[in-house]
């Protein structure tokens, strides 16, 4: 349905190893070349970006006759865009055509996971019948039995949303555990479509110690003209400015640290809040590059790889959690995950100690262990920049 937005470097191509007169020897040759000249790549790359869109001679040496079917064959190229274009534009009104379907189902979803109504008996018949299937076939375990006035004390789901998050794993990655002393208190989250291409996430919460506000929101635009195939492309999303309370920012820790007087030898401590990893970052993101900045710049290709990371977490979070949370709290949506085999891989995690200062303070007194933050590190510090 929508484009993220992509890298736009070109990629070295190597010299066509068919050509006879490529033999093995220069192929070694120019492999120690560009492996001992960074730069000459750099190089390399830019001249063949520049080169992109520009017309080889080919077309232009064609006899007339044949031009003329080639232009032909771009209006038909045209007239097919269009249609394309009149796809995309039909696929979105059906998906908020269903969306308005969906609805009163995620309604009811809300009111028993906040405890404002019980399922129906024939609602949970239906939800067992596979689980009755599975434990058939699987060995009875036993229940741990509960007291009456216990088991009727607890009101709806408690930390449903957290759960659910945890499960999903690109956000779990974001999650600290400073964070779900907050998101406990997450009620629901859900999504509306724009009068333009583009969506709103809606994060609801209880009262909490943490912020003042009830609803926080994140919203992604796509560009006003659709892209190759007709697709929407991403544009930019637009956060919500937390009201945090007194000392309770979560995207951000305490440092203290000594200072010695140069005259007197006194000592002082000298308190400042830094950033750190947070899920409630994903509220703040990052800004799109300029029209004029340089596409081969690092600093450019930082900013797009991060766009492209929080447009994705979005999509995750409007196309896998909301349509199916239940799947995501009980981790049944984990069957149907594919994972990159580096994710599983252990060398992705950073086993070194934090070496952050012992006076540092966090607002709940709390410390992060290592796993924690070497598993967020990857996501965050994109997100931050």
């Amino acid at each position: 349905m929508a484009e993220p937005i992509r890298n736009k470097r070109s990629e070295y191509t190597a010299p066509d190893t068919d050509y006879p007169a490529f033999n093995d020897m220069e192929r070694a040759a120019a492999a120690s070349l560009l492996a001992q000249n960074p730069k000459l790549v750099q190089m390399i790359q830019g001249r063949l970006g520049s080169l992109i869109g520009q017309s080889s001679g080919y077309i232009e040496s064609l006899p007339a006759p044949v031009r003329r079917r080639v232009s032909g064959l771009r209006a038909i190229q045209k007239d097919h865009a269009k249609l394309e274009s009149e796809f995309q534009e039909e696929v979105l009104q059906l998906e908020k055509k269903y969306f308005a379907k969906f609805t009163p189902l995620y309604e009811k979803r809300s009111e028993i996971i906040n405890g404002k109504v019980e399922p129906t008996d024939e609602e949970v018949k239906r939800g067992d019948e596979d689980q009755e299937e599975e434990a058939e076939a699987a060995e009875p375990a036993e229940e741990a039995a509960q007291p009456d006035d216990l088991a009727e004390a607890v009101k709806g789901i408690p930390e449903f949303w957290l759960s659910a998050m945890k499960n999903q794993v690109t956000l779990a990655e974001m999650i600290t555990d400073r964070d779900e002393a907050a998101l406990k208190h997450l009620t629901d989250i859900r999504m509306e479509y724009l009068d333009k291409p583009g969506f709103r996430l809606i994060f609801e919460f209880a009262e909490n110690e943490f912020f003042s506000d009830k609803i926080i929101t994140k919203t992604y635009f796509y560009q006003n003209e659709s892209g190759y195939g007709g697709d929407f492309i991403y544009d930019h999303a637009e956060g919500h400015k937390i009201d945090w309370y007194p000392g309770k920012d979560l995207t951000v820790r305490v440092e203290a640290k000594k200072q010695r007087n140069k005259n007197t030898k006194q000592t002082r401590i000298v308190k400042k809040s830094v950033p750190t990893e947070s899920f409630f970052n994903f509220f703040s993101p990052p800004k799109p590059p300029t029209d004029d900045a340089d596409p081969e710049d690092d600093v450019t290709s930082d900013i797009e790889e991060r766009l492209e990371l929080d447009y994705q977490l979005g999509e995750d979070i409007k196309e896998k959690l909301i349509p199916r949370a239940v799947d995501w709290f009980t981790g049944e949506a984990l069957a149907y995950e594919e994972f990159e085999e580096d994710d599983l891989e252990a060398g992705d995690y950073d086993d070194e100690d934090d070496d952050e200062d012992d006076m540092s303070e966090d607002h709940d007194d709390d410390e992060e262990s290592d796993e924690d933050v070497s598993s967020a590190y990857s996501i965050q510090c994109l997100l931050r920049g």
